[in-house]
C-alpha cells in the first residue's frame, strides 16, 4: 500500500510539474526553449551556440600554420524571477578555450562560468547588477562574441580589455531631450578576473563609464552589435568613455594577464585604463572606433630586495577603426585598422599593426552566418605575416 501511494504521489507531482509551467519554442536565434511559470512569476529562456574556426598563418621563411578549433561553445539561461524587474543571466562556456587558464586561483578547476548575474531595476531608471559579468570597458569587448562583425576582436581588445569580474554594477540612463540619451555605469569588482576563488589578493577595481546617444537609441540595441543588420533609417551615434582604476593590482593587464609573483608574495601597483569609443550606423553602413591607454604607478615588478622579477605591466596605447557595408543580399564587406604601441622600453614588446579585410554572409542575422577575413600583420623586425580565418557560427 505504501509503495502504491508513493507511486501515485510521484505521478501526481509529475503531472503538476508539467502543468505548472508553459514551455514553448521561439523563432530561430531567440533561444531553444522559453519556459514561463503558470502564475507568470518566473521565466527562463534556454539558448546555445558554437563557433567553428579555421585559421592559416603565413610568415616569411616558415611553413604555413593551419589549425581547426571549436572557438566557442556556450549554454545560456536568462529570464526573470518573481518580477520582470528582477532579471538574471547565466552563461556557461564548454569549449576548451572557454574553460582554459585553470590554476590554483580558480581552484584548479575549469572556468565553466562566464556570466552569473542578477539585474534588479529597483527604482525608475536605476538598475543594480550583482555577480560575475563583463565590466563596462571597451565597446568591442562588451559586444557579444556571437554578434561580431568580423571573425574575432581586434589586437587592441587582446591587449587592453578588462573582460569579466565579480562584484557590483550600478546602471542608470536619462533623457536630456526626446532623442538625446545619456547612460552611466559604476562598477566595483574584485579586480582579478572571472572565476577566482582565492579572494582579493590586491586591492579592488573601480570602473566608470558614460555613453552619449545624441540621435536616440539604436534599433534592437544595435550600438552593441556588429554590422547594421537593422539598416537604421536615421543616423545613429553612440560615444562612450570608460575609466578603470585597479587599486594595488597584482596582474600584468589590470584584472587580466598573469600574476606578478615576488619572493614575498605578489607585486602590487595601481593600474589605470582609459577607453574612448564610438559606434555609428546608417542604412547598412557601420563604423566603430576605439582608443585605449593604460598606465601604472610602477609597471616593473620587483622583489623585496628591489631586483626585477621579469613581470611588467603592459602599459601603452592602442587604436582600432572598423567599418563595413551590408548589402541588401545580406553580404557584408568590412575593413579594420588596428595598432598597439606598448612601451617597448618596459615591456620589450614591439609595436604591432594589423590591416584586415572581411567578408560575411548573414543567413539569419548573427544567429547563422559564415565569416572570413584576411589580415596583414606588421610587427617590427618579424617580417611579413598573413592570417586567413574562416568561421561558421550558429546561435539558437
Amino acid at each position: 500500500m505504501k509503495f502504491k501511494l508513493a507511486v501515485i504521489l510521484t505521478l501526481l507531482y509529475s503531472c503538476y510539474s508539467v502543468n505548472a509551467q508553459e514551455i514553448s519554442s521561439s523563432k530561430f536565434g531567440k533561444g531553444v526553449f522559453n519556459i514561463v511559470g503558470q502564475d507568470s512569476s518566473w521565466t527562463m529562456k534556454i539558448g546555445t551556440r558554437f563557433q567553428f574556426l579555421a585559421t592559416n598563418l603565413m610568415q616569411d621563411g616558415e611553413s604555413p600554420e593551419t589549425s581547426f578549433l571549436i572557438r566557442r561553445a556556450r549554454l545560456k539561461f536568462d529570464g526573470y524571477a518573481v518580477s520582470p524587474k528582477l532579471k538574471y543571466k547565466i552563461e556557461l562556456g564548454l569549449s576548451n578555450r572557454d574553460m582554459s587558464e585553470t590554476s590554483a586561483f580558480t581552484g584548479n578547476t575549469p572556468r565553466y562560468v562566464m556570466d552569473a548575474v542578477l539585474k534588479y531595476n529597483f527604482y525608475e531608471n536605476f538598475e543594480l547588477w550583482v555577480g560575475q559579468t563583463k565590466l563596462p570597458g571597451n565597446r568591442e569587448r562588451v559586444i557579444s562574441s556571437a554578434n561580431m562583425q568580423q571573425v574575432d576582436r581586434s589586437i587592441l581588445n587582446a591587449r587592453f580589455n578588462i573582460d569579466r569580474d565579480i562584484g557590483f554594477q550600478l546602471r542608470h540612463h536619462l533623457k536630456i531631450t526626446n532623442n538625446f540619451i545619456v547612460r552611466e555605469i559604476l562598477a566595483v569588482s574584485q579586480g582579478e578576473g572571472r572565476n577566482i576563488v582565492t579572494g582579493n589578493l590586491g586591492g579592488h577595481q573601480y570602473t566608470g563609464r558614460v555613453e552619449f546617444l545624441p540621435m536616440g537609441n539604436f534599433t534592437g540595441k544595435g550600438d552593441y552589435s556588429g554590422s547594421d543588420l537593422k539598416r537604421e533609417q536615421t543616423p545613429k551615434l553612440s560615444i562612450g568613455i570608460s575609466y578603470d582604476f585597479n587599486n594595488n593590482a597584482v596582474k600584468t593587464r589590470s584584472n587580466q594577464g598573469s600574476y606578478m609573483v615576488t619572493d614575498t608574495g605578489f607585486y602590487e601597483t595601481n593600474i589605470t585604463t582609459l577607453f574612448i569609443d564610438s559606434m555609428f550606423k546608417y542604412r547598412g553602413f557601420s563604423l566603430m572606433t576605439e582608443f585605449a591607454d593604460r598606465n601604472a604607478d610602477d609597471p616593473i615588478a620587483k622583489n623585496s630586495d628591489d631586483t626585477e622579477t621579469g613581470d611588467v605591466v603592459q602599459v601603452g596605447t592602442g587604436l582600432n577603426v572598423q567599418g563595413g557595408y551590408l548589402f541588401k543580399s545580406n553580404w557584408e564587406v568590412s575593413g579594420r585598422y588596428s595598432t598597439v604601441n606598448l612601451d617597448k622600453n618596459i615591456t620589450g614588446i614591439m609595436p604591432e599593426t594589423q590591416y584586415t579585410l572581411g567578408l560575411s554572409r548573414y543567413i539569419v542575422g548573427h544567429s547563422l552566418k559564415v565569416q572570413s577575413d584576411i589580415s596583414y600583420i606588421d610587427v617590427a623586425n618579424q617580417g611579413e605575416q598573413f592570417l586567413y580565418r574562416l568561421q561558421f557560427d550558429i546561435h539558437f
